[in-house]
């Protein structure tokens, strides 16, 4: 005994270009919204305000394939940032130190952040 099925499959093509764009849209919003998280909670270290104000930034070159950073691009925040044991000013920071970004990532009190937002934005893009 053979049995034969067929199905048809129509993609409906605009409104996957439409999900895809919202994708993009979304993941920009979350890093933008990530960034400015960061400064208000004021946890970067902070002298002149050089580092968490013009060389902290939004980096969208791999949006496309569904990949943003954030880049601190001063020779300096790489020390700083994998240093805790540094006496931070807190003058201008309340909460300034090293590895600034741990509450966000894994195991962190704010690890939902991206992934909340992200959702949220993608909702809000899509329609949905």
């Amino acid at each position: 005994m053979s049995f034969s099925v067929t199905s048809k499959i129509k993609l409906n093509l605009p409104l996957l270009k439409q999900l895809d764009k919202a994708q993009q849209t979304a993941l920009r919003n979350t890093t933008d919204a990530l960034l400015t998280q960061i400064k208000n909670s004021q946890v970067m270290p902070f002298d002149t305000g050089n580092l968490q104000n013009e060389s902290t930034f939004a980096d969208y070159a791999n949006l496309a394939e569904g990949e943003t950073k954030i880049v601190s691009s001063t020779p300096y925040a790489r020390r700083l940032y994998f240093h805790p044991e540094y006496n931070f000013s807190r003058e201008e920071n309340i909460a300034a130190g090293g590895k600034w970004l741990a509450p966000w990532l894994k195991g962190g009190t704010r690890q939902n952040f991206r992934q909340k937002a992200f959702t949220r934005f993608y909702k809000q893009e899509a329609g949905l």
